[in-house]
């Protein structure tokens, strides 16, 4: 389910990879809940056996053990398996280019040392160890650059050096190359920025390690998943035979605070990739509609509506996280929930301070079939949470894309915890 690690963690520009282990494992940024800056000066790393549940394996690295600025910010590294070893490839917001490594898949990552050639001339690192043992290493921002590593991986071999390979004006390329190779053909996934924000993960291949590359299309839009999202960058992996591509999606309201997501993805016969659309549902397939969804899972939100987070207080209370700022004509969706044979009852838990106000439960579309109408009352404060319950209007069973669209008086209405049906 999306997103897909706890809601405490805020983890973009994922590369997922599984290990001769059978875990898959997920190599990251790792945002601030709340800055309004990219990334931070640490990285995790995350593993699963089942991509349901996940362990923090910690710090894996620190802006202070590399080999540059201590205080940079880590931007989107990656990771490979080489002669016995794990070699993270990292940048920072100074534009260094670095490796370290470790006898483990989650590190501690150490031995940092600049990749010379590329050290100091751009960000996000991509590698790949091929099938003849030729360490290939992509990096770079606007303009994709590609080389060989040389045998001992202290640096490119600049005989090799091919850039550009990506261009934003012919490819639409941003930032973000991810590289892997699938039936002989290299996969580079990328930051796309063709249909005017970098929201897009595209596809280019090539027959060879360093192009030249055919742009192949879109493979995921986060476009409405916040109403300031601004970026995406991910990978494809493939995880116990079935192929995925990992993206990331922004929250609050910000360009930040981005979160890993999922989606299964399918080949062609030809190679190609089609487009998938982002859900709540992930990798797990459909949600039973009577399991209770926290309100900030929807995979789509439009209009003013946004996510807010609570961290842990003194309290006791755990991290939590719902939507805010609700006023009409704002609408949420959830893809895709099955309904079995039917339900009686739509439940909700919201709050008010004002006057409340009406969800409308509608399906596949925010002007598709009414089939239920809940009214939100005041209830003393925001977050003082009250669990409603209205009836079914008409009978739904199978499965859907559910859209609760917000109305009421032209002003704040109330707050959302989470929602199921009965």
């Amino acid at each position: 389910m999306n997103p897909l690690l706890p809601k405490q963690y805020f983890v973009p520009d994922v590369e997922a990879r599984q290990w001769a282990d059978g875990r898959i494992y997920l190599y990251g940024s790792c945002d601030i809940s709340g800055d309004t800056t990219y990334c931070s000066e640490e990285y995790h790393v995350f593993s699963s056996a089942d991509m349901r549940s996940w362990v923090d394996h910690g710090v894996s690295f620190r802006s202070e053990e590399g080999h540059a600025d201590p205080k940079a910010r880590l931007y989107a590294p990656d990771c490979e398996y080489r002669n016995g070893l794990y070699y993270l490839t990292y940048c920072g917001s100074d534009h260094s280019e670095g490796i370290a490594t470790s006898p483990h898949p989650y590190g501690p990552f150490t031995d940092a040392y600049g990749v010379t050639g590329a050290d100091g001339d751009g960000i996000d690192p991509a590698v790949l160890v091929d099938e003849d043992g030729a360490v290939i290493y992509f990096w770079g921002q606007f303009e994709l650059r590609g080389a060989r590593l040389r045998d001992d991986m202290s640096g490119i071999d600049s005989d090799t050096l091919v850039k550009p390979i990506l261009t934003e004006a012919e490819h639409g390329f941003h930032e973000g190359a991810s590289i892997r190779k699938r039936n002989g053909l290299y996969y580079l996934v990328y930051t796309d920025i063709s249909r005017g924000r970098a929201t897009s993960l595209a596809y280019a291949t090539s027959a060879r390690p360093l192009g030249p590359y055919t742009k192949g299309g879109i493979i995921i839009d986060n476009t409405g998943c916040d109403p300031e999202t601004w970026n995406d960058h991910g990978s494809i992996a493939l995880f116990n035979n079935q192929w995925y591509v990992f993206y990331h999606r922004s929250s609050h309201a910000s360009r930040f605070s981005r979160r890993v997501c999922v989606e299964p993805i399918t080949f062609n016969a030809d190679g190609s990739i089609d487009e998938v659309e982002m859900t709540t549902q992930g990798a797990s397939g459909p949600l039973d509609a009577t399991r209770k969804l926290e309100a900030f899972q929807a995979c789509l939100l439009s209009g003013q509506v946004r996510s807010q987070s609570v961290p842990p207080d003194a309290r006791g209370n755990t991290w939590s996280e719902h939507l805010t700022l609700i006023r009409s004509g704002d609408w949420v969706a959830y893809k895709y929930l099955d309904f079995g044979g039917g339900v009686s009852s739509f439940r909700a838990r919201a709050g008010s301070l004002a006057y409340g106000g009406t969800i409308e439960v509608r399906l596949d579309s925010p002007d598709g079939p009414l089939v239920s109408t809940c009214e939100v009352p005041y209830t003393g404060g925001w977050q003082r949470w009250q669990t409603l319950a209205a009836p079914m209007m008409q009978a739904v069973s199978g499965v859907h894309a559910v859209y609760l669209v917000f109305t009421g008086r032209p002003h704040r209405l109330f707050d959302l915890d989470s929602l199921w049906f009965a």
